[in-house]
């Protein structure tokens, strides 16, 4: 019961660190290509894109960080 604990542990700090990825390059891409086009009525593309830059900056962060517990305390 341990072993499959431990390897949803895994999975969920790996889909929170590929999630933080793809709002990093999402973000970039929203910068750099919707500059003054209107996002879907929510804002400038822009400000999207430096919102998803910082919130997939820090999932990434926080799964990496969840990574490192979970196999620093044998969790995983």
């Amino acid at each position: 019961m341990k072993n499959l604990n431990s390897i949803k542990l895994g999975i969920a700090a790996l889909s929170v660190y590929i999630l933080g990825g793809i709002g990093v390059f999402g973000g970039i891409w929203l910068i750099l290509f919707w500059r003054e086009k209107d996002f879907h009525g929510l804002g400038h593309g822009h400000t999207i894109g430096y919102l998803l830059l910082c919130v997939g900056a820090a999932l990434s962060i926080l799964g990496v960080l969840l990574m490192r517990i979970f196999r620093n305390h044998g969790l995983t």
